[in-house]
């Protein structure tokens, strides 16, 4: 009891962000319509596009918006070192791997911000599938998550910030199939 008085305390709103940002990585669709793996690297993959996604959206609006994005990013990677922890991996070993899950994630980051900028669809199309099917390349499904993750962007993009830091993120439909 004593030490939750020094915990950092997150505002309702970053939960709210990101259990609306975790609902939509674990849309079953993406898994059995669009065959990303269902596993955890799949699942984690999932999120941080999503994340990666969100974050995009909200760089450059202020400083208010900056916090809000600071706090959502702190959330995530505490999140994902509660699941490790719930999973079993060892208290010294929890540090190294969420180590891995940063850098995975500024890796991810920088080639989908990249490739979203990019005049054409082929740059997205190989880095979801060098990323989600790193097992076994699916150039089908990589492309219908591509234009998936484009227009989850321009949806973003015609959101205001305020609605997201609401929690009330507006993404596409997902694909019929890959």
């Amino acid at each position: 009891m004593v030490f939750g008085l020094f915990r950092r305390r997150r505002h309702p709103e970053v939960h709210a962000t990101y259990t609306a940002i975790v609902a939509q990585a674990r849309q079953s669709g993406f898994y059995s319509r669009l065959q990303v793996p269902d596993t955890i690297d799949g699942r984690f993959e999932m999120l941080m596009l999503h994340m990666i996604l969100v974050l995009n959206r909200l760089r450059g609006e202020g400083e208010t918006v900056s916090a809000f994005s600071q706090e959502l990013f702190d959330l995530f990677f505490a999140d994902m070192d509660g699941s490790l922890r719930e999973m079993g991996v060892g208290d010294l070993s929890v540090p190294k791997k969420v180590k891995k899950m940063a850098e995975a994630f500024y890796g991810r980051a920088g080639a989908l911000a990249e490739a979203l900028a990019s005049d054409t669809r082929q740059q997205l199309v190989e880095v979801v599938d060098r990323n989600l099917f790193a097992e076994a390349g699916n150039p089908v499904a990589a492309s219908a998550i591509a234009a998936y993750l484009r227009e989850a962007t321009d949806l973003l993009a015609g959101q205001e910030p305020g609605e997201i830091m609401a929690g009330r993120l507006r993404w596409p439909d997902l694909p019929a199939a890959a």
